[in-house]
């Protein structure tokens, strides 16, 4: 053996750089299950269970293909609990070997592992992880200068690059983005075909296994376990995938924002848990919505949607986690400071809408993107609450989060904690607005259209106190005038009341 590469757990690309070139004969694999990663956030059981399912299913693949793997298990009694431990004892046995890995997701992680490679003057080399689209280098490129960084303006840039629903120099359809045709809220129930579900795949033996090990190792982790229905290998992530193309595709554009009880994937691809951990390659799903389109199988209001998601969204927020970090992980611009509260775990409480969303969170640690910026995230903003609590929540209970994506995501746009690095302003909303794109409010306790009465919905008044404890900050704000325009046309005994329902609730949040 000539060398001793380290695969992490969202590493799990066939194509991954670093075995790219890799000869069997002279390459030893490392992959290791660590308490460590395990326990630095409140990670949902299900989310626990995928990766280290996707681990072991991965390095067979990899022990198929010729390759010696040293694979540690999260119960070995010789596990020392932590990557760096365990890269240490890997490295000592094999005789330190020069290590290869491809650079990590996450700041902490890289930090960590260059810390201990200077510690032993271990001979380390980082390989570029291009399973992204757009280069950490090519982000700040693109960054430098800029007055503002806009996602809509990165997104055509990589539109162009990548010739993505491009005619010629043009975009396709005549216009770059259709997101004011993806805001219809779903029919009532009768007036709707059934929703399709994700693809289900049942455990193998390997995932019975790592399901016993996670009960009997994790017994605390949030969430429900079972039924467990995740794909584990980049062959059955591909089924799921095509599956989402051939029955949801189509409705997946009018309907992207729409939320409904007791739907909790509605039209969305539910794909991101298989990107973000290498089981899909982001260009060839975004190639594949493109080929629909062109094939008259989709709308384009639909692949546009789904595409800039990816391409966009999801490149953009990886650039400006590395472009920020590591300072960026202590934004608190709102001066944010309540705790989080107890019903963000359990799910009780009488506002249907976030009971709702956590619910189905337990269920599959999964929401969709307005019920996590929306709900989960609206609520946090207009309440207050302190960043990094819920910068933790989100990191551990959904099983698609990984720093680079959940920080960016959460700190900056759900809670505008960067200060509007990149988001034009705060994402902050009344009760009007999940009515507006969502059936939660029937059947409520409390009324979307009252912020003064018995039944007063708390995000109506929490929003309004929130304009007005911001107001310093926020009323010179050009999209923002408007609001504060309104705050002043109402009575101010209206206002008053608002603000004493909202200091009430935020003495006691958990009342709700």
């Amino acid at each position: 053996m000539s060398e001793l590469v380290l695969v992490l757990g969202d590493q799990l690309s066939p194509e991954l750089a670093v075995l790219r070139n890799a000869d069997p004969a002279r390459s030893r694999i490392l992959m290791a299950e660590v308490a460590g990663e395990v326990s630095y956030a409140p990670h949902h059981a299900k989310k626990l269970a995928f990766l280290f399912s996707a681990m072991r299913h991965r390095a067979e693949a990899l022990r198929g293909a010729g390759f010696a793997v040293d694979y540690v298990t999260l119960d070995d009694p010789h596990n020392r609990g932590t990557l760096c431990g365990e890269l240490d004892r890997a490295w000592r046995r094999h005789g330190q070997p020069p290590l290869r890995i491809t650079e990590p997701g996450e700041w902490r992680v890289k930090a960590e592992i260059d810390a201990w490679a200077r510690d032993r003057e271990a001979d380390l080399t980082w390989i570029e992880d291009d399973r992204f689209l757009c280069s950490i280098t090519a982000f700040k490129h693109w960054a430098h200068g800029r007055k503002g960084l806009r996602m809509e303006h990165f997104y055509r840039t990589m539109r162009r690059r990548h010739g993505l629903l491009m005619e010629g120099d043009e975009p396709a359809g005549g216009r770059w983005n259709f997101d004011a045709e993806n805001r219809e809220p779903l029919p009532p129930p009768l007036a709707r075909a059934p929703i399709p579900q994700p693809m289900r795949f049942r455990p193998d033996a390997t995932t019975l296994d790592v399901l016993e090990l996670v009960r009997r190792q994790c017994p605390d982790a949030f969430g429900e376990l079972e039924p467990f229905w995740f794909a584990v290998t980049p062959a059955d992530a591909k089924r799921a995938f095509s599956g989402f193309l051939r029955k949801s595709l189509t409705r997946f554009g009018d309907h992207q924002d729409a939320m409904a009880s007791g739907e909790d994937f509605v039209y969305h691809a539910v794909i991101s848990i298989y990107l973000n951990a290498g089981l899909l390659d982001p260009l060839a799903c975004c190639r594949a919505a493109e080929d629909a389109w062109r094939d008259g199988a989709a709308p384009l209001n639909a692949v546009e949607g789904f595409i800039r998601q990816i391409l966009g969204w999801r490149e953009f927020i990886r650039g400006i986690y590395w472009l920020a970090m590591p300072e960026y992980a202590e934004g608190n611009a709102l001066e944010a400071d309540l705790p989080l509260p107890e019903f963000y775990w359990s799910g009780r409480t009488g506002m249907r809408c976030v009971a709702e969303t956590v619910a189905g969170i337990r269920r599959n640690a999964y929401a969709h993107h307005i019920q996590r910026l929306m709900v989960t995230g609206n609520f946090a903003l207009l309440a207050g609450l302190e960043p990094k609590a819920v910068c933790d929540w989100y990191l551990g209970v959904f099983a698609d989060a990984y720093e680079w994506v959940e920080l960016p995501n959460t700190l900056g746009m759900a809670l505008h904690g960067d200060g509007g690095l990149f988001a034009s302003k705060p994402y902050a909303a009344s009760g009007r607005y999940i009515d507006r794109m969502s059936d939660y409010c029937q059947g409520c306790r409390y009324d979307p259209a009252d912020a003064t009465g018995e039944t007063a919905c708390p995000f109506n008044y929490l929003y309004w106190d929130f304009i007005a404890r911001h107001r310093q900050r926020f009323e010179k704000h050009p999209r923002m005038a408007m609001i504060y325009r309104n705050l002043t046309r109402q009575k101010p005994e209206r206002v008053k009341r608002m603000r004493e329902l909202a200091a009430q609730a935020r003495a006691d949040l958990d009342a709700l």
